[in-house]
């Protein structure tokens, strides 16, 4: 039996995409593509900066809506991947793989990938 997971990569706000050395890219196509082929990743997408976004909150049973960025805001949640894993250890070997792949071709970059599994509606 396999386990959707729910990978979150976070880091800091300020990080621009013309900071990104080419290298990454490459080598996130590489990871990617290897991944969705062996039927482990079944999809992921960067984000755009939080100035793109809303936050839709609820609070005192009110709803308020604030338009990005989030001032108070020192890190982002930058992208996901959903994966597919037999294990919690299988899916966090791939996120430390994902996070091995920055570390190598992205030396300054400072971030973490939070893995969490998917509701099933079984009990836990």
């Amino acid at each position: 039996m396999t386990v959707r997971y729910m990978m979150f990569i976070t880091h800091r706000e300020d990080y621009k995409m013309e900071d990104v050395p080419q290298s990454l890219f490459t080598a996130m196509d590489k990871f990617i593509g290897d991944n969705q082929k062996s039927g482990v990743l079944i999809d992921t997408a960067g984000l755009q900066r939080s100035s793109h976004g809303v936050r839709v909150r609820v609070t005192n049973k009110k709803l308020s809506v604030t338009d990005g960025p989030f001032s108070e805001t020192k890190e982002v949640v930058g992208g996901y991947a959903l994966v597919e894993a037999k294990s919690k250890e299988e899916a966090t070997e791939i996120a430390k793989q994902f996070m091995e792949v920055h570390r190598i071709h992205w030396p300054a970059f400072e971030g973490y990938c939070e893995v969490r599994p998917l509701e099933t509606g079984e009990p836990t």
